[in-house]
């Protein structure tokens, strides 16, 4: 499926929008995410408070920017991925897609993963993009599968709990300070999730 055009009006807000979340962002890391205001935001950034809203209505959305395209990245790998894999395998696979996408400077993302670990009102609006993000994966999902079993609600199961599993691999991935092996909490996640092999019963005496 080839990608749709990308104008250069959308190319140029994209830039923009990148440039004030990494200025928000060292000011978040300075001051304190509840500490700072728009205001604040603003002047670190050199444009008016009008304008930076313009960009981002709320400071959840400046910190979680690098967030924004992560569903569409775990959607596109579905379309790229073997459709004769099972469902469960194809989600692994694609997450492995998003943590790529994710970790491309180690530090800059533990600090931020660090930054919603500490901040309720990250951490509801990231499940917030969660829950935005997992009915276009459902249908990506249902779209490019050879299962049988089609039914919307065990997709939509599978997805949900895919989604737990990234972020609860991303979240030992930042307490391990980045040094732990992305893809092997991943395998060990979804693993959790197979199902165990049945131990022998005890003969009787």
């Amino acid at each position: 499926m080839s990608a749709a055009p990308v104008g250069t009006r959308e190319i140029s807000r994209h830039a923009v929008r990148a440039e004030l979340a990494r200025v928000a962002f060292n000011r978040f890391c300075l001051t304190g995410f509840n500490q700072v205001t728009f205001a604040d935001l603003a002047k670190a950034a050199g444009v008016s408070r009008s304008t930076f809203l313009r960009y981002f209505g709320t400071k959840e959305d400046v910190v979680l920017f690098v967030f924004d395209p992560v569903g569409d990245v775990i959607a596109d790998a579905l379309d790229a991925d073997r459709a004769d894999q099972d469902d469960w395998s194809r989600l692994r696979n694609a997450l492995e897609s998003a943590v790529t996408f994710l970790v491309r400077d180690v530090q800059e993302l533990v600090t931020i993963l660090g930054l919603i670990e500490q901040t309720p009102a990250l951490c509801a609006r990231l499940r917030e993009k969660q829950a935005e993000w997992r009915p276009r994966i459902v249908a990506r999902l249902q779209e490019t599968t050879s299962s049988t079993d089609g039914s919307s609600v065990i997709a939509d199961v599978r997805v949900a709990a895919a989604l737990e599993c990234l972020w609860i691999v991303l979240g030992q991935w930042s307490a391990s300070d980045g040094e732990a092996d992305l893809g092997e909490l991943l395998d060990a996640a979804f693993a959790a999730f197979s199902t165990p092999a049945c131990r022998p019963t005890d003969a009787p005496s």
